[in-house]
C-alpha cells in the first residue's frame, strides 16, 4: 500500500504546479521515492515535475487514456514509489472527465489548493462546498496559498469544519513562482538551475509547516492490478520489431509523451534521437517522427539548417513514413511566421504557411479517424495555418459536433495539429510508422 494524494484547486492559476513540485522536492529530500502524475494531456508541468520529484511523470486522461491503462500506471508506480501524488487540471470540477472524476475513480483523498488572497472567511466556505458537492470524492485538507499573514490564516481557518483541516497556509513568495510562456511554463531543460531554486526555496516553505505529520496520518491506498479482461490492450504485440524510428528532440520539439516512446519500444522499435536545431542530417531509419514542441521560438536556427531541411526533404522523397504533430506540422509547411511577423522558410514537405497568434487557437481532446483506424489526442495551439491542401479528415470531437483538427496525408507524410495518444491504438500507430498490420 502506497500514500497517496491528489492535488486540486478551484481553478486555474492557483499554483498547483508550484506547490506540486515543491511538496514533491520536500518529500524527496525525506528520503522518499515519489512518483507523480499529471491529469489531462499537458506537455509542460510534467517536465516541471519530473525535475523537482527526480522520477518519470505519466498524464493520465481517463478519457484520452482510458480507465485501465490508468489503473495499469498507478499500479506500476505503487510496486516503487512510497507517495504517489497526482495533479489535477484546471478546477476540481471543470472538464469532462475531471480532477474530480479521477480522483473518485481510484479513491486518492483530495488535498485542495485555493490562492486565498482578497478573500478570508469565504475561502473556507468555497472549500466546504466543493468537499461537500459530491459524494464519491473524499476531500481530506485545503492548503490556503498566498496568504498575507498569521490573522489571514485564522479567519480562513475559522469557517472550516473539523474535517477540512487548514494543512498549510503558503505566504506570498515570488521566488518560488515558475515562468511562464504563450503556452504554459517554460520548458524545464530552459531553465533547470532557476527551477532548482524554485524546488528549494518551495521545499523550505513547507517545512516549515505541518505537512509531512498530516501526511502520516492519512490511510494508504491500494492500487489493483487491471483484471485479466481490462490487461488486453497492454498485450503489445511486436508490429514495429526490425523497425528504426527516428525522432526529433530539443527545445524545439520536445512535446512527447513518455508512455508513446515506452509504446514504440514495447512494439519493438529501435529509437534514434535527433536535434533539427543543431545536427546536419536525420540519422539512418525507417520511419519519423516530429513532435510538436516551440518551432516558433527557434524558426531562424531552423530555417538556416538547411543541410537539415534537405535530409528531411530526402526522406519523404524517398517515401519513408513521417508523423508530423503540431509543431513538428507548421516544420513541415513552406514556412513559419513568428509573433513579431518575421518569416522563416520551412521543409516544404506540403503547401500551406503557419501563422502565430497572440490569442485564440485551439484545444481540446478529439479522435483522429486516421485511414489506419481512430487515435485519440488532443490539440492545444497558438497558430493558424493558411493556404493548406485538402484534409484527407477532421479531428471529432469529445463533446461539440463541429469539425476538429484537419489531418493531412501528403504522400508519406501524416501532418496535424493533433497530438496522438499511441496507447489508445498501437496497431494503427504501427501502420502510420510503416508496419504492415
Amino acid at each position: 500500500m502506497t500514500l497517496a494524494l491528489f492535488i486540486s484547486a478551484p481553478a486555474s492559476g492557483q499554483g498547483k504546479t508550484t506547490f506540486t513540485a515543491a511538496l514533491a522536492r520536500l518529500l524527496v529530500r525525506t528520503g522518499k521515492k515519489v512518483r507523480v502524475f499529471k491529469t489531462g494531456p499537458d506537455y509542460l508541468d510534467p517536465q516541471i515535475l519530473e525535475q523537482a520529484s527526480r522520477q518519470p511523470v505519466q498524464q493520465l486522461d481517463l478519457w484520452m487514456s482510458g480507465e485501465a491503462w490508468c489503473r495499469h500506471q498507478f499500479y506500476l508506480a505503487a510496486q516503487a514509489a512510497d507517495v504517489i501524488i497526482v495533479e489535477g487540471a484546471m478546477g476540481l470540477l471543470d472538464g469532462t472527465p475531471s480532477s474530480a472524476d479521477l480522483a473518485a475513480t481510484f479513491g486518492i483523498p483530495i488535498l485542495l489548493l485555493m490562492d486565498v488572497s482578497g478573500m478570508a472567511q469565504t475561502a473556507g466556505a468555497l472549500a466546504e462546498g466543493l468537499a461537500r458537492h459530491r459524494d464519491d470524492c473524499r476531500m481530506v485538507g485545503l492548503v490556503a496559498n498566498n496568504c498575507a499573514s498569521q490573522r489571514h490564516r485564522e479567519l480562513v481557518e475559522e469557517t472550516l469544519s473539523a474535517e477540512l483541516p487548514l494543512v498549510a497556509a503558503i505566504p506570498r513568495t515570488e521566488g518560488i513562482s515558475l515562468p511562464e510562456r504563450h503556452l504554459g511554463l517554460v520548458q524545464a531543460q530552459e531553465v533547470t538551475d532557476e527551477l532548482e531554486q524554485c524546488f528549494e526555496q518551495g521545499a523550505d516553505l513547507l517545512e516549515q509547516t505541518d505537512i509531512l505529520r498530516w501526511m502520516e496520518s492519512l490511510s494508504p491506498v491500494v492500487f489493483a492490478p487491471a483484471q485479466e479482461a481490462e490487461a488486453e490492450p497492454f498485450k503489445v504485440e511486436p508490429l514495429l520489431a526490425g523497425k528504426t524510428i527516428a525522432i526529433a528532440k530539443d527545445v524545439a520539439f520536445s512535446f512527447i509523451y513518455d508512455s508513446n516512446i515506452q509504446l514504440l519500444q514495447q512494439m519493438g522499435a529501435r529509437l534514434r534521437y535527433f536535434s533539427p536545431l543543431v545536427d546536419r542530417a536525420i540519422p539512418d531509419c525507417d520511419a519519423l517522427w516530429l513532435p510538436g514542441g516551440y518551432p516558433e521560438l527557434h524558426a531562424e536556427r531552423l530555417a538556416t539548417n538547411a543541410d537539415m531541411l534537405a535530409s528531411l526533404q530526402a526522406l519523404h522523397q524517398q517515401g519513408k513514413p513521417i508523423l508530423a504533430e503540431c509543431g513538428g506540422f507548421l516544420y513541415c509547411l513552406q514556412s513559419i511566421t513568428n509573433l513579431q511577423g518575421e518569416d522563416f522558410a520551412m521543409a516544404g514537405l506540403m503547401a500551406g504557411r503557419g501563422v502565430m497568434r497572440e490569442r485564440g487557437g485551439c484545444q481540446g481532446m478529439q479522435t483522429a479517424p486516421l485511414p489506419e483506424g481512430l487515435v485519440r489526442g488532443h490539440a492545444h495551439h497558438r497558430s493558424a495555418s493558411i493556404d493548406t491542401p485538402e484534409p484527407i479528415a477532421y479531428g471529432q470531437r469529445q463533446r461539440h459536433p463541429a469539425p476538429g483538427e484537419a489531418i493531412y496525408r501528403q504522400g508519406s507524410l501524416t501532418a496535424t495539429y493533433l497530438h496522438l495518444f499511441f496507447a489508445s491504438n498501437p496497431a494503427a500507430i504501427a501502420g502510420i510508422f510503416g508496419a504492415k498490420t
